[in-house]
């Protein structure tokens, strides 16, 4: 028998009218952005993306259905990423940086220059992208600091996070090692911690942040505006991290806002795209998880008007997070355009 999440019914209805609404939101039309730079005398706000794989983007660019090409070219969908000639359009009013490292280590760039289109693969920042700089007038950089293969609860695993007892065993809490032991037993300490991809990925945004000129040329100062989250693929392979994830994810909420000195920077994240309301097990708890700290859900009132879960189901064309969803660009696009719109909606408020 399958569960669903438990609300009382006036906040289930309210989320669920919002969450019913989004695909339809997600699709309406942008337009092309107008290449004019924005005005560096006001702080760039910056957007931090977080999370694992499918926040890094697996979607295919060229190719045949699923690519972002045939989309554009031949469904006729997102036409503002291609101007008149059919060349990819560039915002010149935000900045796409991506940077990764595993752990705390070396920084690697991917990838710092206007919004467009370069490479072979696409996130959702390309919606959250257009979606945020159509609606804002200042400077906009989205900064993803991520890699692919990380459990919340354990590699990004907050800081204060406390260890726990599941089915006899002992789970680490922040920087302890190794992920779980035996109860009764000594751990017997590895080469990562508890929280070890949190700590690197904070750290190397910062790096961004204090090197700002480097990554949008000719701005002197920034303000934290808000954070992105898309992950939980790996949580759900373990019941212990997936039972924990609605307390890691409130963690992880308010560490962000301390740690990037943003106490009511909204916060959007997304489910899963092959998990629906009728999912149980691990799914079901990481789903529910997600939809209790929605700000609608009123389960945690300090988020009321700050907190937006964008359910993906509806926006998912096929496979699910740990294929990558195929590599099919319409749910990368889709995902980032539901948050993207998920984030103005917050700003407005």
């Amino acid at each position: 028998m399958s569960h669903s999440p438990h609300w009382n019914p006036s906040s289930l209805a309210l989320l669920l009218t919002a969450i019913i609404a989004l695909p339809a939101a997600a699709q309406d039309s942008l337009p092309d952005p107008d290449g004019e730079p924005a005005d560096l005398r006001e702080p760039v706000q910056v957007y931090l993306l977080l999370g694992q794989s499918n926040m890094l983007g697996f979607g295919k660019v060229k190719g045949e259905e699923g690519a972002l090409q045939f989309a554009v070219e031949s469904k006729g969908l997102y036409p503002y990423l291609v101007d008149d000639k059919g060349a990819w359009t560039v915002r010149q009013d935000v900045r796409n940086v991506r940077i990764m490292g595993s752990g705390t280590g070396a920084m690697k760039q991917h990838n710092n220059e206007f919004m467009t289109i370069t490479g072979n693969k696409i996130g959702p920042e390309l919606g959250i992208g257009h979606h945020i700089g159509h609606a804002t007038q200042a400077p906009v950089l989205l900064l993803k600091s991520c890699i692919g293969n990380r459990s919340l609860g354990w590699d990004l695993l907050p800081p204060g996070s406390k260890q726990y007892e599941h089915q006899g065993r002992v789970y680490a809490g922040y920087k302890e090692t190794p992920d779980s032991w035996p109860k009764g037993s000594e751990p017997e300490p590895i080469a990562w911690y508890a929280g070890m991809q949190y700590d690197g990925d904070v750290a190397r945004a910062k790096k961004v942040l204090a090197e700002l000129d480097t990554y949008y040329p000719g701005a002197k100062n920034y303000k934290v505006a808000g954070f992105f989250w898309w992950q939980g693929d790996k949580d759900r392979y373990s019941e212990a991290h997936a039972s924990k994830y609605e307390e890691n994810l409130v963690r992880l909420i308010n560490q962000l806002r301390k740690d990037f000195d943003a106490p009511r920077a909204p916060f959007v994240l997304a489910t899963l795209g092959q998990s629906d309301r009728e999912s149980d097990g691990n799914e079901g708890k990481i789903l529910n998880a997600m939809f209790n700290v929605d700000g609608t859900a009123g389960k945690y009132p300090q988020y009321k008007g700050n907190v937006a879960t964008v359910y993906t189901h509806p926006l998912s064309r096929g496979g699910a997070s740990n294929s990558h969803y195929d590599g099919n660009a319409e749910t990368y696009m889709n995902v980032g355009e539901a948050m993207g719109k998920a984030m103005v909606e917050l700003i407005g408020d």
